[in-house]
């Protein structure tokens, strides 16, 4: 229990800042004037990152109602 304290509080004050973004693609997004790709790509993230939660949610849904219709 102890090692897992200190590897939490080393790991929360002790963190690297990265970047989310590959260098061409942010040479790309940085360089365009009207900011269509930059949505697109920003709309493309919010899909990519919906996906595996409603996946998740679907199979919750399935395990609670079989498990509910089990109990009857």
């Amino acid at each position: 229990m102890k090692n897992k304290i200190i590897f939490f509080l080393l790991s929360y004050f002790f963190f690297i800042e990265t970047n989310a973004q590959c260098a061409m693609c942010r040479a790309v997004l940085e360089s365009e004037e009207t900011q269509t790709v930059a949505e697109g790509i920003n709309d493309g993230i919010v899909y990519l990152m919906a996906i595996p939660y409603i996946l998740i949610g679907g199979i919750g849904f399935f395990i609670y109602k079989k498990y509910k219709t089990l109990k009857k």
